[in-house]
């Protein structure tokens, strides 16, 4: 499933949010400073979490130096309810 993500870096509060136009996007607000790809890797941790799968299931796509990134996340199956 690829996803699109804003990311916020530097903000005061983390959170994961949907975005209401799109089922595959996320703005997501981390602390990690943008520097040498920690906010990257922190955003990574977010998700990972969000969708209960382990981090190495969570792959960078596109977007490794800038705000909009998009992500695979590899076999994750989505429920239907």
């Amino acid at each position: 499933m690829l996803i699109r993500v804003k990311v916020f870096p530097n903000s005061k509060k983390e959170s994961a949010n949907w975005r209401t136009k799109n089922n595959n996007s996320f703005e997501i607000k981390t602390k990690e400073k943008p520097e040498q790809g920690r906010a990257t890797e922190r955003v990574i941790k977010i998700l990972a979490m969000h969708f209960n799968l382990p981090e190495s299931k969570i792959r960078l796509i596109r977007g490794a130096k800038t705000r909009n990134k998009w992500f695979d996340i590899i076999d994750y199956v989505e429920k239907n309810n």
